[in-house]
């Protein structure tokens, strides 16, 4: 199971895609939303009651230089989205769902207005084509790298 979100530390997918790929195996993705920040509606602050507010571990992500320039990155993210008719919130789900290893996105809703927004991925889904995955990774700027093999037979490939 990976935390897996558009902002979340890469370089373990990079070592784990070759070991999913090897044996045929996918990833269980959670906190795909980072805890609601990338829906935008931590865009303009923090609104009273929510999970940001309550929880200093969470109102952290957004404060600082770091903060500033993720809120900057989930403006963009919401410009593409509304290029494609769609929300942050269906636009940050679908990206997880369509990495090749992601076999399933843990959702986590308090109502069945929370469930539709996030269901609204399944829409998004077909519209993400290489361009605007592209787009996607250009804003994000953290795609993985290949892991260094130092001299050995890459993970996906050799005997076994």
């Amino acid at each position: 199971m990976d935390k897996q979100d558009q902002t979340s530390n890469n370089k373990p997918k990079a070592c784990h895609s070759p070991l999913y790929t090897k044996y045929g195996l996918g990833t269980t993705a959670f906190s795909a939303l980072q805890g609601g920040l990338l829906t935008g509606k931590y865009n303009d602050g923090i609104p009273d009651g929510t999970r940001f507010a309550t929880v200093p571990m969470f109102r952290g992500a957004t404060e600082g230089a770091q903060g500033e320039e993720l809120l900057r990155k989930v403006r963009l993210l919401g410009e593409i989205a509304a290029e494609l008719n769609s929300t942050p919130t269906a636009l940050a789900l679908a990206w997880v769902a369509a990495h090749r290893h992601t076999s399933t996105v843990i959702l986590g809703v308090s109502s069945v207005a929370q469930l539709e927004a996030n269901l609204a991925a399944l829409e998004v889904l077909p519209k993400l084509d290489a361009a605007v995955l592209a787009r996607i990774e250009s804003v994000l700027g953290n795609r993985p790298q290949e892991p260094e093999t130092y001299g050995r037979p890459p993970l996906n490939q050799g005997i076994l």
